[in-house]
């Protein structure tokens, strides 16, 4: 079925179709909703060349990774994120890898192309320079997360990192749990920043001097949680809990603990932030690890579904939308053992 067949069924105009379909503003809301259930129930598939002809849009959302943080591509945390919000729209994917030292340029040779209608930007960091620069070049974005320091408006998504780890140390403290490591991700980008900034203000809150041995910021990987874990299990103070960035770090901090004859959730506590990845699961029915959770797919398809609204209708003030995490009840945690007399 072409674009004629199906305005004469709906007794509509093929412009007026087309506009429904590629969501133009002027289209009301049951026109728009009529035409998209004929539209599904004919399996009407319009003709993306036509459509980028008509609309001067490239019907694409771009994704630039620069090597330096290339682990984003492997990382089962980005191939959760993406899921399947552009094609059900109609758009195509553009994910250009590129040298750390060229994400600029990269980003102004897209817009000059015409090659991507929007980007979603990816692991914002303290000033980021891309807000700036996109704001600059005028190339429709929202970021996944928020930069800290940047005081141009923008638009973006993102988990309330400070409260969720707030509440993590809060919840531990109320164990008995007085010595918690925090085993952060690299503390130049955002969300360790806010995540840090919870724990410290718990801590505050409880009159807790915090202890710069129990605090530790690098790649969230097994190894990094192991290594981590070992150094400050070592102390001759050791924390009796601990508080971790994701699930794969916290892998190595109960390989730590079990190495070190310890029992997680007795002898020694963990939480962990959970994105709750489609093929990593924190356990079936009773969760392996206490965690704040926060859906990283859910989030992909609410970040993908802002920028194409933004594509379709324009408007000057940013959209902004901040989402809480879950704590989450595990089998890793429990009360402060007590102090050997």
């Amino acid at each position: 079925m072409n674009l004629k067949e199906l305005a004469t069924k709906l007794g509509l105009s093929p412009t007026t179709v087309s506009r429904a379909l590629n969501g133009y503003p002027e289209v009301n809301a049951e026109t728009r909703e009529r035409v998209m259930a004929a539209a599904h129930r004919y399996n009407y598939a319009p003709n993306t060349r036509a459509i980028r002809l008509a609309t001067g849009r490239a019907l694409a959302v771009g994704h630039v990774i620069p090597i330096m943080t290339k682990h984003e591509i492997v990382n089962p945390v980005f191939a959760d994120f993406i899921g399947e919000t552009y094609s059900r729209q109609g758009y195509d994917m553009l994910l250009s890898v590129v040298p750390d030292d060229d994400e600029d340029r990269t980003y102004r040779v897209l817009k000059s192309r015409g090659s991507v209608d929007g980007v979603i930007v990816h692991a914002p960091r303290l000033n980021d320079p891309r807000i700036a620069l996109l704001t600059e070049i005028g190339l429709p974005f929202v970021v996944h997360g928020r930069a800290t320091g940047t005081t141009i408006p923008y638009s973006w998504l993102d988990v309330n990192n400070r409260r969720a780890f707030l509440r993590a140390t809060e919840f531990l403290l109320d164990l008995g749990h007085t010595r918690i490591g925090l085993i952060n991700g690299l503390e130049f980008m955002d969300f360790a920043i806010r995540r840090r900034n919870g724990y410290l203000e718990a801590l505050a809150a409880r009159a807790i001097a915090p202890d710069a041995r129990l605090m530790f910021s690098d790649e969230m990987t097994e190894a990094a949680g192991f290594h981590a874990a070992s150094t400050m299990i070592a102390l001759p103070d050791p924390p009796t809990a601990f508080l971790v960035a994701s699930m794969i770090s916290g892998m190595g901090v109960r390989r730590a603990v079990e190495a070190a004859g310890r029992v997680v959730g007795r002898d020694i506590s963990i939480i962990i932030h959970d994105d709750d990845l489609s093929y990593l699961p924190n356990g079936t029915d009773v969760p392996i690890f206490t965690a704040t959770r926060s859906s990283v797919r859910e989030a992909g398809r609410m970040v993908a579904e802002m920028l194409l609204d933004l594509i379709s209708t324009p408007t000057p003030a940013p959209r902004e939308r901040l989402l809480e995490a879950e704590l989450i009840i595990g089998q890793s945690t429990g009360p402060a053992p007590r102090a050997v007399q």
